[in-house]
């Protein structure tokens, strides 16, 4: 019998089962309370092949950056490329088509990327929170590794900035995810119904930030 690969089992009132591939390329199993070991161990090996080449596709692309002449950045779900500058004052340049950096990339990729989050997003967080009367008292902007985003207990947003490199809608889905937590601090049927009232394709970004989030992680 083919060993049974590592994952971390999450129970809950749920009535189905799932598997989802973390960022990190962990198997996470989602699964009824209820439900016996048997019955997850043999859903994992009738998927284990795909299983095996997500997680194979997710480690090759989660390579860091390295700041090379040509390497492609993301930004608003696109790529550019990359090129080099020598300039006395070191920063970064974007015109539409090309990135240029002068200095150390990684330092002002994520100083860059987190403005250009903060212009872009937090009118559209006021946008969204305006509109439906769903308040929040602090934002914070933070390069957070396992999270796109969270509500607090008193209301206070976090959001994870690198989101910069993801495409416009899924910018939105996660702001207006983190809002209905204010009226909502689950992820129950009233929270997705209050999700779709206000995004109804929020499934696509959802999908996307599932299949394509670990890409987001390489700066």
């Amino acid at each position: 019998m083919i060993q049974l690969m590592k994952y971390q089992l999450i129970r809950s009132k749920r009535k189905t089962l799932s598997l989802q591939i973390s960022d990190n390329a962990e198997l996470l199993i989602r699964t009824p309370n209820r439900l016996s070991i048997k019955k997850i161990e043999s859903f994992i090996r009738e998927k284990q092949h795909w299983i095996e080449k997500k997680q194979a596709l997710i480690k090759n692309t989660k390579r860091k950056m390295h700041y090379h002449e040509d390497e492609d950045l993301l930004y608003l779900g696109n790529t550019y490329p990359l090129k080099l500058i020598h300039m006395q004052k070191p920063q970064i340049h974007f015109d539409g088509t090309n990135f240029y950096l002068s200095g150390d990339g990684k330092t002002h990729f994520h100083t860059w990327y987190k403005n250009t989050f903060r212009n872009i997003a937090l009118p559209r967080l006021d946008y969204y929170a305006d509109l439906h009367q769903l308040n929040y008292k602090k934002v914070y902007l933070k390069a957070q590794k396992t999270k796109w985003g969270s509500c607090s207990h008193v209301n206070n947003i976090n959001l994870n900035y690198l989101l910069i490199m993801a495409p416009m809608n899924v910018i939105d889905y996660v702001i207006v995810h983190e809002l209905a937590h204010i009226k909502h601090k689950h992820h129950q049927s009233e929270f997705w119904q209050l999700v779709k009232s206000i995004l109804p394709n929020y499934h696509q970004a959802k999908n996307w930030l599932k299949e394509q989030g670990h890409q987001l992680r390489r700066l």
